[in-house]
């Protein structure tokens, strides 16, 4: 479990393609500080778990399904990597529960600069934006953001100066990609309701099991 707080902008040292995925060795800086092999670390969203360590740089296997929902397929070395360690008992939430599970690949629209800030907007698609809520919360790369507007197919974050200069958000241009996760407790919510809705829905299927229907 993440909090979507990013620690450090990581550097993505080396990929090593492989068959069946890839290796990657990352450069942790801060974040490798108490970091040991079976840690997990959420890297631009992802939650992936440390293979090895040696000295600030880990390495992570990443497998094709990854590759193929996230971002994390079209990486190359050099690229900037949102970097944060999982939350430890005791540690103050300061974002929201971020799981690590990207549910889809986001493109920007457009960014456009708004005071000290930005206004980003990303094309999201109409599935996730059906899960979406103005005010509600969204984790864009990783980044716990609150949701300014969110249309049939698209949302809007604002990002304020220190987003901008302490997470990988302000090197993104229109075009780019980013790892999208949508609230967890929207999702129960949203899938508890769906079974409620239908025909056999979750109501009438509790109600017919215990002879009340």
């Amino acid at each position: 479990m993440f909090t979507g707080i990013i620690e450090h902008v990581a550097t993505l040292a080396r990929v090593e393609r492989r068959p069946r995925g890839a290796r990657l060795a990352v450069e942790l800086g801060p974040c490798a500080e108490g970091t040991r092999p079976g840690d997990s670390i959420a890297l631009d969203g992802v939650c992936l778990t440390v293979t090895s360590i040696d000295r600030s740089v880990a390495r992570f296997d990443v497998v094709s399904e990854t590759l193929a929902r996230t971002t994390m397929g079209s990486r190359r070395a050099g690229d900037a990597l949102n970097c944060e360690r999982a939350l430890r008992a005791g540690q103050p939430l300061g974002g929201h529960f971020v799981q690590g599970h990207v549910d889809g690949v986001g493109h920007v629209l457009s960014k456009r600069k708004v005071g000290e800030g930005a206004l980003l907007v990303v094309e999201c698609g109409r599935e996730l934006a059906a899960g979406m809520v103005e005010k509600g919360s969204v984790a864009v790369d990783g980044v716990s953001l609150t949701l300014v507007e969110v249309g049939s197919d698209r949302l809007s974050i604002a990002l304020v100066p220190f987003t901008l200069s302490h997470t990988g958000l302000g090197r993104k241009r229109p075009g780019g990609a980013c790892n999208l996760e949508t609230d967890v407790l929207g999702k129960y919510v949203r899938k508890l309701l769906e079974g409620m809705a239908g025909p056999r829905g979750l109501t009438r299927a509790f109600l017919e099991e215990h002879g009340l229907r």
